[in-house]
């Protein structure tokens, strides 16, 4: 990608009020990421993350520090910054729009996590709208309770820097996904710290006798694909367990 040239597409991945956008917008305003961080209502060292994901995903940086001044000295936004404001201002009324010819469709009860799936392009197979029950920190991460459709429960560790990224808060609709070769599927799964456990029953099994993918339907109907390992010989209606570490489970927020 070429200097100067952001990833729009990439960089808009999610609505315009996302905090990274916010935090981009107040350096512009303010000239300074201190500043940009406490309005936001942000650690400095989450701003930060914030800007440098934004250069990641541009492919150039959205900030550069300002030379001189009472102070001496800021950040002021790069040509490209500016452009993915100026993106961001516009996207945000095309999406307002969708949005509002939407509505009808949620009401009649596919809700905002259902909508914004058909908008998410990832390699991980495992994604279930969730809601937020708690959030725990706990040293330098927080600890994210999850409710699946169903009542399953599931766990997630998140840098204190994104939980304040993503406003998480209880009662949110968020997304959970896990990457399938991060879950292992086997007729019991050992209990340990960090670790979620999800029990359900054999949809799908590969009859490899080395082992190969599963796919179990947990209570509520949701749908979970993993891995076994050999020797397992799981068939279609055994019990199962499913163990996904809860470092491995991301979570996103609907746009």
């Amino acid at each position: 990608m070429k200097p100067g040239n952001p990833g729009l597409a990439e960089v808009l991945g999610h609505e315009s009020t996302d905090k990274r956008i916010d935090i981009l917008r107040r350096i512009g305003e303010g000239g300074s990421i201190s500043e940009a961080a406490r309005r936001a209502g942000v650690s400095y060292k989450a701003a930060w993350q914030a800007i440098e994901t934004l250069g990641n995903l541009a492919g150039t940086p959205m900030v550069e520090k300002a030379v001189g001044g009472s102070g001496g000295g800021g950040a002021v936004l790069t040509p490209a910054g500016r452009r993915v404001l100026a993106a961001a201002a516009m996207f945000a009324v095309a999406r307002a729009g969708v949005m509002a010819r939407l509505e009808p469709i949620a009401s009649a009860g596919a809700g905002a996590p259902g909508l914004a799936a058909l908008a998410l392009r990832t390699s991980m197979r495992n994604q279930f709208p969730c809601e937020v029950k708690s959030l725990r920190p706990t040293g330098g991460v927080v600890r994210v309770g999850l409710l699946l459709p169903g009542g399953a429960r599931l766990s997630s560790r998140l840098t204190r820097e994104s939980a304040q990224l993503l406003q998480l808060e209880p009662g949110m609709q968020v997304l959970a996904l896990c990457k399938a070769t991060a879950v292992q599927v086997a007729a019991d799964v050992a209990p340990a710290e960090a670790r979620n456990l999800l029990t359900g029953s054999v949809r799908r099994a590969s009859r490899s006798l080395q082992g190969g993918e599963v796919t179990l339907v947990l209570e509520g109907g949701v749908s979970l694909v993993g891995f076994t390992a050999a020797g397992q010989r799981l068939k279609v209606g055994d019990r199962a367990v499913a163990g996904v570490e809860e470092s491995a489970v991301v979570v996103a927020i609907p746009g």
